[in-house]
C-alpha cells in the first residue's frame, strides 16, 4: 500500500499533468487565432494585387471608398498606399480587431477610416452615417468576398441539393437566398460610381459566416447567368483572369473561363 507522502506526491503529479495539459490546449487555442488573423492579412494583400487594378488609377487623393463586409484590413493597405479621403468599412460582424484598428491607423495614416456594425440592407443606418461623413455618392464600392451575402431571393438550395428541407424560421442557416442582381446592383451603384466586386468561386466549400439564407458561393452557371443578366445594362470589365469587356458576344467565354478558376475580379459602373 502507498503511505500517505507518496499518495500526496501521486495528487501533485497529476495535478501539475492537468495544469500543463489546459495551459497547452489554451495555446493551441491562442496560436490557432493568430494564425487565422495571419491569414487575413496575407489573403487582403492578395486580393489587393487585383483590387487595385479595378481603381484604374493610383490617384485616390479626395476620393471615398464603401468597403461592404469589410474585413478591416484592405481599409489599412489601400490607405497606406492610395491614400484617400475617405474609406467606411461596413458589417453586420465586425473582426475584433476593427476598433484597435481605426482607432490606430489615426497616428500614421492621412485617410480617415471608419469602421461601423451596419449591413449593407440598414438603410436607415447606411444614411446616417453617410450623413455624418457628409458623403452623397462613393467613388468606389467594394464587395471583397461579400457579393455572395448580399442574396435577398427565395431559397434555392433545393436546386443544388434535392433533399434540401426549407424551413422558414428565425436561423434558416440551411438555405440558400436567389441572388437578385438586378435589384442589388441598382442599389449599389446608386451608392457608388463604380462597384469593384472580388469574389470566390468556390461552391464546394462550407460558407462559415453565412448569414440565414444570405450566404452560400456562386456556382459556376449561377454566376454565368448573373453577368448575362447584367450585360448590356451596365458597363462591365473583367479585372481577372483576363483583362476584357464583357458584352453580348463575349458571353460564351465566360462560363468556360469560370471552370478554372476559384476566384474573379471585376467593377460595374452605370452606361454612361
Amino acid at each position: 500500500m502507498k503511505d500517505e507522502n507518496e499518495q500526496s506526491t501521486e495528487c501533485d503529479s497529476n495535478g501539475l499533468v492537468e495544469k500543463l495539459a489546459e495551459k497547452l490546449l489554451d495555446s493551441e487555442d491562442e496560436i490557432e487565432i493568430l494564425d487565422g488573423q495571419t491569414r487575413e492579412w496575407i489573403d487582403a494583400l492578395e486580393a489587393l494585387s487585383k483590387i487595385e487594378v479595378a481603381f484604374g488609377t493610383k490617384e485616390l487623393h479626395a476620393k471615398t471608398i464603401l468597403d461592404v463586409g469589410t474585413d478591416c484590413v484592405k481599409p489599412i493597405y489601400i490607405a497606406l498606399k492610395f491614400k484617400p479621403d475617405k474609406i467606411i468599412g461596413i458589417s453586420e460582424d465586425l473582426p475584433d480587431m476593427a476598433s484597435d484598428l481605426e482607432n490606430n491607423s489615426r497616428l500614421f495614416i492621412e485617410t480617415k477610416i471608419r469602421f461601423c456594425n451596419c449591413s449593407f440592407f440598414d438603410k436607415e443606418t447606411l444614411r446616417n452615417i453617410l450623413s455624418e461623413e457628409k458623403i452623397h455618392q462613393f467613388d468606389f464600392i467594394l464587395l471583397s468576398k461579400t457579393l455572395h451575402h448580399l442574396r435577398t431571393g427565395e431559397c434555392i438550395a433545393k436546386e443544388r441539393n434535392d433533399k434540401h428541407e426549407h424551413q422558414k424560421d428565425e436561423t434558416e442557416k440551411c438555405c440558400i437566398y436567389r441572388f437578385e442582381e438586378q435589384r442589388i446592383f441598382e442599389e449599389l451603384l446608386e451608392l457608388g460610381k463604380r462597384v469593384i466586386v472580388y469574389e470566390w468561386l468556390i461552391p464546394q466549400y462550407k460558407d462559415d459566416d453565412k448569414v440565414r439564407g444570405r450566404g452560400g458561393y456562386f456556382t459556376t452557371s449561377e454566376l454565368r447567368k448573373i453577368l448575362e443578366n447584367l450585360s448590356g445594362k451596365y458597363k462591365i470589365e473583367f479585372i481577372f483572369p483576363e483583362r476584357f469587356h464583357l458584352d453580348k458576344e463575349e458571353l460564351n467565354k465566360v462560363e468556360p473561363m469560370l471552370r478554372r478558376i476559384n476566384y474573379i475580379c471585376l467593377y460595374l459602373e452605370k452606361l454612361a
